[in-house]
């Protein structure tokens, strides 16, 4: 191990949560999960297990579960925020009300708000008072809970303006057999390149739904990677980590696996499915569909140039043909290539 035992609260009981809960475990912590679903938490209390968001693998003995949020938050100094970006400043604003002590917070979704296009880091510090606040870090990367709860390699790293509490984060998630955090000093890029690379996943699964092969899909992480650049820098994020773990990574991994929500989403919404029918089928949260709306517009604002962007908004919320899409961007002028 490379940690002492810590406490650790976990708010949401989806798939990543539930994985996060089984690393946390094998790592030697005590855990505390909570969630809204009485279900949910009985299943986990008596079973150790949560079929309906992991199907497979199960949870250590010292990860608990509760519909009580005062008694999540009290438990521990460390709360990890593994919730939808779409409920989360309802989330924050319950724990307002009841926290009593400084908490680091660590957030492990991903996504971009809608209309503020602000980051969660940002949201936390709108929503929970300053002084009860010690610290926030971003936990992502290349990371599906999929693998992580049956135990497979994973590498991602821990986000903080503050390099103590990104090393802390670091120390506590990371184990010497399948999970390994690097630290970065670039929260806002980390933020972002975490949420945007879920737009070209959706754009992936759309290519794929379209029977295109490797060569288009090479091509369309290729130059997503330069649209999620230039709006992340007009953003304030450091060039070099979309580059790394946090942009590239994520990148490639959710736009190419099928364990991808995003990517699954895209592939049904090429196949004919309209949003919301995507949405009800696959069940559980898509967090690309409002990033696109959050992206699309904050270019807009920026005067940056996202033409993969442009078209998955123009798909999933105006819905403009898949294929007739593809072949605008195929038919665009003739140019040279560059990043930046």
């Amino acid at each position: 191990m490379l940690n002492t035992m810590e406490k650790i609260t976990i708010i949401g009981a989806g798939s990543w949560g539930s994985a996060l809960s089984r690393l946390l475990g094998d790592n030697g912590h005590q855990v505390m999960l909570y969630d809204v679903s009485v279900e949910t938490v009985n299943e986990i209390n008596q079973f150790h297990t949560n079929s309906s968001k992991l199907p497979n693998g199960t949870l250590p003995d010292s990860v608990k579960a509760t519909t009580n949020l005062s008694e999540a938050i009290e438990v521990s100094d460390i709360v990890c925020l593994v919730v939808p970006t779409a409920v989360i400043r309802e989330v924050l604003v319950n724990i307002a009300s009841i926290i009593k002590q400084p908490k680091l917070f660590v957030n492990a979704a991903k996504g971009i708000e809608p209309t503020t296009y602000k980051r969660v880091s940002e949201i936390v510090y709108e929503e929970i008072p300053h002084d009860k606040i010690s610290g926030f870090v971003a936990l992502t990367g290349p990371s599906h809970a999929e693998e992580v709860v049956l135990q497979l390699l994973t590498v991602v790293a821990s986000a903080s303006d503050s390099i103590e509490d990104a090393k802390r984060i670091q120390s506590i998630f990371s184990n010497h057999t399948y999970f390994r955090v690097y630290t970065v000093n670039d929260l806002i890029g980390a933020e972002l390149g975490g949420s945007l690379k879920n737009v070209f996943a959706l754009a992936a699964g759309m290519v794929t739904g379209l029977g295109y092969g490797d060569n288009a899909k090479a091509a369309l992480i290729t130059r997503g990677l330069i649209e999620m650049r230039r709006l992340a820098i007009a953003l304030g994020a450091k060039e070099d980590t979309l580059f790394g773990l946090t942009g590239l990574g994520d990148l490639i991994v959710t736009a190419t696996s099928t364990h991808s929500r995003n990517y699954q989403a895209g592939i049904k919404i090429a196949q004919g499915t309209n949003l919301e029918e995507t949405l009800a089928s696959i069940g559980m949260v898509v967090e690309g569909a409002r990033t696109t709306k959050s992206a699309y517009f904050a270019a807009r604002e920026f005067g940056i140039e996202t033409p993969i962007i442009d078209a998955v908004y123009h798909v999933i919320y105006e819905y403009k043909d898949v294929k007739s899409s593809v072949m605008e961007l195929m038919q665009r002028s003739l140019k040279e290539e560059l990043i930046s």
